[in-house]
């Protein structure tokens, strides 16, 4: 699993939100939000910008290296 993956699934569980209900806010399937948290696809810089928004959480922090 990547960094970005890790970060995506670590901040989804902290704001309580399944897979299913992160995909619904995204418009978009449950698989991607599965593909991106196991680090099969990355996501576009417009998806990125529609998970910190829907995760309230800040791109960079998204991408970031340390974050567990």
């Amino acid at each position: 699993m990547s960094s970005l993956g890790k970060n995506i699934k670590a901040v989804r569980e902290r704001r309580n939100l399944s897979q299913e209900e992160l995909a619904q806010k995204l418009r978009m399937g449950a698989k991607r939000i599965e593909d991106y948290e196991s680090g099969i696809q990355i996501p576009s810089n417009e998806t990125l910008l529609k998970l910190s928004t829907v995760l309230d959480i800040p791109t960079s922090e998204l991408l970031s290296e340390s974050r567990s």
